[in-house]
């Protein structure tokens, strides 16, 4: 199911690098992302993602889950997920409540394969955004985030192609796309499974 979900959201092109590189895989880097769901005052479920800041690399100024690369100290990495997300947003392990893993994504421009992992706050959450690496916190309500009137698809020029339409969220008025939507697109169908 991960993988058909992913292959929702990835443009064309994507598909067609990710078949060709499934055969040949270059040692690739590996990350932990947590998408944590957390209740706000008013007891309405949001999911999380940041904004990255901008920097020269390929994931610069883009929509992400708290999360990043694997650690030496990481046992494992979901580990690695909860580290970082408490690194990023403030939110400390013993206060996720972790679900699942998903399914893994390789992410050809960075060379990095991500497992992402679903955890949830019982309570509302003080989230410290750290200043180095998160420009900006976006709280995305449940409701808006399960709706299909929040996706589109998008004619995008990136750092490795020009003018190409891909398949895309707007969550709270960004553009979500490439690897980030490709893991909702999975979040999503499961959560229609239970909701």
């Amino acid at each position: 199911m991960g993988e058909a979900s992913h292959y929702k959201m990835a443009p064309a092109f994507r598909l067609k690098e990710l078949e060709a590189i499934r055969l040949k895989k270059k040692d690739p880097k590996k990350a932990g992302v947590m998408a944590l769901f957390y209740p706000d005052a008013e007891q309405i479920t949001h999911l999380l993602l940041i904004l990255r800041k901008t920097y020269k690399g390929v994931h610069s100024n883009q929509i992400a889950f708290p999360g990043g690369k694997v650690e030496p100290e990481d046992v494992d990495l979901l580990a690695t997920a909860l580290r970082e997300t408490h690194e990023e947003v403030g939110v400390p392990a013993d206060a996720i409540t972790v679900i699942r893993a998903l399914t893994e994504v390789y992410i050809p421009p960075s060379n990095f394969e991500v497992q992402p992992f679903v955890g949830f706050c019982n309570k509302a959450v003080s989230f410290v955004p750290q200043e180095s690496e998160v420009e900006a916190l976006i709280k995305v309500p449940l409701i808006a985030f399960m709706s299909d009137a929040n996706l589109f698809t998008q004619h995008l020029t990136t750092s490795y192609a020009e003018n190409v339409a891909v398949p895309a969220f707007k969550l709270n008025g960004h553009t979500v796309w490439g690897a980030t939507a490709m893991m909702l697109s999975e979040l999503k169908d499961l959560l229609k499974q239970v909701l």
